[in-house]
């Protein structure tokens, strides 16, 4: 691991990842790690690479490895065949210099072609080792197929997203991949603090089906403490009126919520609906869920009555919370987003300038890491046997050789 921090290096600067997984969950987590420093070296089979590789092109593009690009940057791909001996006894050289190994395997798999943790931990005992899967590595699910509608459907989520009068919904997004993939990113640096205590290597068991239940938070109070479903509410919200999305008369939507007493004025005003601060049925929380039909649909008209560039003004004249509806393409043109200079462009050795989301955060006070392109398969094979294991170019050609016998 690396030694004391200054303020001229990234935070996990000097730190070594080996990163056997693919597609999303696994490769995020890296991502994040590789954003704050650490080198990350991306293991793939030599033929076809990460799957996402060739999971297909976004329309308009053609021969470019779009979804592979959205969460591999600053990484280096070196191209192993693990079912291969010479190979991976070269991967087994990579894991005694390196501080972590993420790979998102069925449960077995790793063990199988011997790159499990009773494989490695005994080439190097400060390893953190972190496995990503659906269900993970223990209990009766372990061995079931999962991707993230799976979860999304297993965890509950589904069955309170949608219309309370249709079916189940799946969120637009793979946030079961996502959230894993940030919670093993989270595990694996405070595991890397307990090896730099002197407490030894630690094995990490990340599953979707867990993160995704541990980020839902208030949301499973019902159920826990009261034993009640919460059930679909579409956009509103079952504990606040108003709450909801609403549709302005040059045909935009607006979401807009009253989180509490105090802001109910402001919603009144902003409408200019004075007298209903007077209207006994409404002057709680409570009540007004008691009416939720009712005050809804008078929102819903009077909203309906109005552009949403005034409904803006208004609400952002009262200080209330609310947001214009944005599809992908709004929410990346958003001025705010580009303020934080969230967007990045990468230059790419095969696609060119590329766009990608960048890391979420600011940190004042010390280096950020140097973001680079993501990888052409096998692109950095060579150079990273150069500097972990002080291979020269012979020495890399002879393993291309026997490679190719």
């Amino acid at each position: 691991m690396s030694g004391a921090d200054t303020d001229e290096r990234p935070p996990l600067d000097g730190i070594r990842v080996v990163d056997l997984s693919q597609v999303i969950a696994g490769p995020y987590c890296t991502q994040m790690l590789a954003d704050m420093g650490a080198d990350v070296a991306k293991i793939e089979r030599p033929d076809t690479g990460d799957d996402l590789r060739t999971v297909g092109r976004y329309k308009g593009r053609d021969d470019h490895e779009d979804y592979f690009n959205a969460n591999n940057r600053s990484k280096r791909s070196v191209a192993l065949n693990l079912k291969d001996a010479g190979d991976r006894a070269v991967a087994h050289e990579l894991v005694k210099l390196a501080d972590v190994l993420v790979e998102n395997f069925a449960p077995g798999t790793a063990a199988r072609i011997g790159m499990g943790w009773d494989d490695l931990r005994p080439l190097n005992d400060k390893l953190v080792y972190c496995s990503l899967s659906g269900y993970g590595q223990t209990g009766p699910y372990r061995d079931r197929y999962a991707m993230d509608p799976m979860i999304q459907a297993v965890t509950g989520v589904m069955s309170v997203t949608g219309d309370p009068s249709g079916p189940p919904m799946q969120i637009g997004a793979p946030l079961g991949d996502v959230l894993a993939g940030m919670f093993a990113a989270f595990s694996i640096v405070t595991s890397l603090r307990a090896v730099e205590r002197g407490e030894g290597g630690r094995r990490i068991d990340v599953s979707m089906q867990d993160a995704m239940l541990a980020a839902l938070g208030p949301r499973l109070g019902e159920p826990l403490q009261a034993g009640v479903n919460p059930g679909r509410f579409a956009n509103g919200n079952p504990l606040r009126v108003p709450a909801n999305t609403y549709l302005t008369k040059d045909g935009q939507y607006l979401s807009i919520i009253a989180q509490n007493d105090r802001q109910w004025p402001q919603f009144c005003r902003a409408l200019g609906f004075p007298e209903w601060l007077e209207d006994e049925r409404f002057e709680t929380t409570a009540k007004r869920v008691n009416h939720r039909d009712e005050l809804d649909g008078s929102a819903a008209k009077r909203i309906a009555e109005h552009d949403l560039a005034e409904w803006v003004e208004r609400f952002s004249a009262e200080r209330m919370p609310y947001a214009p509806v944005n599809d992908y393409l709004g929410a990346l043109a958003n001025e705010q987003v580009e303020h934080r200079g969230l967007l990045r462009t990468l230059d790419h050795p095969h696609s060119g300038p590329i766009q990608v989301v960048g890391p979420p955060w600011s940190i004042e006070g010390g280096a950020t890491a140097e973001m680079r392109p993501p990888p052409m398969l096998g692109q950095h094979t060579d150079d990273l046997l150069a500097d972990w294991l002080g291979w020269d170019a012979d020495a890399a050609e002879k393993f291309r050789a026997e490679a190719a016998e």
